[in-house]
């Protein structure tokens, strides 16, 4: 039976538009019996949301005693925007490398409109950003990409792609989240790319919750071992904090 380890993109009150603390987040993956949690407030260059500041202050976080408190591993990380079609994004490499888990995603606010070939050139040169780890949500429609080229790149680097609830609930903006997310797991398995089943939670109640994404895992028959929820371990080697040896 499989075993869903972790959530490594959910949001707190620093974001702006996320309704829970840090605790309260910690608290609620330790309610669903997660074993790691990724805390991913947005990149400063989303209007409204994450202070600068909040990120550079991050060492002031006692990871160790929140685990104790907790019995859940937190990793404090950054959702960075996307910001233009080279690739550009909006925290500095000498901050990024001290976060523990980064995800980068295109957001409408941040990201221009693009064709095909300059959205999917955009994830590629973010993709060679070995600060990177995660790529977020690249299912939206409004961001058309080549899935193909987006999975190969993901391979060559050593990217992970994001399957996101919170795209495929019904709730959001995103658009033509299903049918894009079906594409990308046909290339996934084509090329023996993992993938990583996140909340993207803005709430403590939805902290863990990726039924929607095991459904089209599960309808596909997408192989276990490449979902990195099920194997604490091998996800570990993609994070920032673990392959830069601080910890």
């Amino acid at each position: 039976m499989r075993r869903d380890y972790l959530d490594t993109h959910t949001h707190t009150t620093a974001s702006g538009h996320a309704y829970n603390t840090l605790n309260e987040m910690l608290a609620a993956a330790a309610q669903k019996g997660l074993s790691l949690l990724g805390v991913t407030d947005h990149g400063s260059g989303m209007k409204g949301t994450t202070p600068l500041y909040y990120f550079e202050n991050s060492p002031m976080i006692d990871r160790a005693q929140l685990r104790h408190r907790f019995g859940v591993e937190l990793l404090f990380g950054v959702e960075l925007n996307i910001m233009d079609f080279e690739g550009t994004v909006d925290m500095k490499p000498s901050l990024l490398e001290k976060m523990d888990v980064t995800i980068a995603s295109m957001h409408v606010p941040c990201m221009p409109k693009g064709t095909k070939a300059e959205i999917t050139r955009a994830y590629r040169k973010v993709m060679e950003n070995p600060l990177v780890n995660i790529i977020g949500h690249p299912d939206d429609g409004r961001f058309p990409v080549d899935y193909q080229e987006l999975v190969r790149g993901a391979k060559d680097c050593g990217v992970v792609l994001e399957i996101n609830d919170h795209s495929l609930d019904g709730t959001g903006n995103r658009q033509n989240a299903v049918e894009n997310d079906t594409e990308m797991l046909r290339w996934c398995m084509k090329y023996q790319v993992p993938v990583v089943l996140n909340s993207d939670a803005h709430t403590d109640t939805k902290v863990g919750s990726h039924e929607h994404a095991w459904a089209l895992v599960k309808q596909l028959e997408f192989p276990e071992e490449l979902i990195l929820n099920t194997n604490l371990e091998k996800f570990k080697t993609y994070v920032n904090c673990y392959h830069l040896g601080k910890r």
